[in-house]
C-alpha cells in the first residue's frame, strides 16, 4: 500500500482494499454528494482476510455490499473520483470494484 503523511506529518496510506458491509443512510447531507451514496468498508489483505480498520466511503462506481473494492484515501484524488470535482471535503472514495487479487507464488 501506498502512504503520504497526512496534515500531522503522520504516514497514512492513501489507497486500501476492502470489502463493502453496508449502506450509511443520511437524509441530510452537502448538496455536492447529493447523488453518491455513502458505504461502510472493511480493510481485507491481499489474502482477504479482514482486519480490525473500518471506514465510511462515498461510492463513485456503484459498489455493493459484499463487494471487494479500491478506495482512495487521500482528499483530493477522493473528491474528485466521487464528485467529479476537486475541492470537495472528502477523506475516502471507492474508486473501483476489485474482480479479483493476483499474487505472485513465493518461489
Amino acid at each position: 500500500m501506498r502512504t503520504s503523511p497526512n496534515v500531522r506529518g503522520q504516514q497514512t496510506e492513501v489507497m486500501i482494499l476492502a470489502r463493502v458491509l453496508g449502506n450509511i443512510v443520511a437524509t441530510k447531507k452537502n448538496q455536492r454528494y447529493d447523488s453518491a451514496s455513502i458505504m461502510l468498508c472493511q480493510q481485507v489483505s491481499p489474502e482477504g482476510d479482514e482486519t480490525p480498520m473500518t471506514v465510511l466511503a462515498l461510492n463513485a462506481v456503484d459498489a455493493g455490499v459484499g463487494d471487494t473494492v479500491l478506495i482512495v484515501q487521500e482528499g483530493w484524488g477522493a473528491s474528485t473520483a466521487a464528485t467529479g470535482k476537486a475541492g470537495a471535503a472528502i477523506d475516502s472514495a471507492i474508486v473501483g470494484v476489485v474482480d479479483y487479487v493476483d499474487l505472485l507464488k513465493d518461489e
